[in-house]
């Protein structure tokens, strides 16, 4: 299977690592532009209110959009590490699996990465151990716009599959033949099953089965 190009994401969803099953290698884009409202600063998690978005704060938010991702820093004026990990606990402290996971989860948070491309990284690496997704994780080192993305060099694989944005907070339900996603599992709140929640959902819930649910 061809590698899978992804934009670096916060506590990815579900169908993210749904998507990556099988393939030769997860590319990371760190070329492009940082892009606002998207999975690359937030995360959706339920919460007894209902889904509850998590996002996490930049340096000069307003002219972001004009820094590479790999480049753009976390701020920690704002207390926002406190603010999810609070969230967080209160959503899925009594989960199965939350203390099963938790030290690992708040460790990466506390070594306060300066930029937010490092964050996502320690998360995901994390989250490939848990799953057992043996992928190894590569980086663009060109920026290649979306209809020339296949035709990237210099990669151990010889083609490319471009899933960058593919996945936003805005389009929570799954479109297109070839969509990959999660089996429906118990959740936390709610009596109908919610799409599009970040990976901890479904870690705090089935724990080492997790991999299992994804399709």
């Amino acid at each position: 299977m061809p590698s899978i190009l992804f934009e670096s994401q916060y506590h990815p969803p579900t169908s993210f690592f749904a998507e990556i099953i099988g393939a030769n290698a997860l590319l990371l884009e760190t070329q492009e532009h940082y892009r606002k409202q998207t999975y690359r600063n937030r995360c959706l998690i339920l919460t007894a209110q209902g889904v509850k978005p998590l996002t996490v704060p930049v340096v000069d938010g307003n002219r972001s959009e004009k820094v590479k991702t790999a480049e753009t820093e976390i701020d920690y004026r704002q207390h926002w590490v406190h603010q999810h990990w609070r969230t967080i606990q209160t959503a899925y402290g009594g989960t199965p699996y939350f203390e099963y996971y938790a030290d690992y989860l708040h460790d990466i948070y506390v070594q306060k990465h300066q930029r937010l491309f490092d964050l996502n990284l320690a998360f995901l690496r994390f989250y490939l151990r848990c799953l057992r997704l043996r992928i190894p994780v590569e980086f663009t080192t060109e920026y290649f716009p979306p209809s020339t993305s296949t035709s990237l060099e210099n990669l151990s694989s010889p083609s490319v599959i471009d899933k960058r944005d593919t996945l936003t907070p805005k389009a929570l339900v799954a479109t297109g033949p070839d969509r990959k996603s999660v089996q429906p599992y118990l959740q936390t709140f709610g009596k109908d099953f919610a799409p599009g929640l970040s990976i901890l959902d479904l870690l705090f819930m089935q724990g080492p089965a997790a991999g299992s649910f994804l399709v």
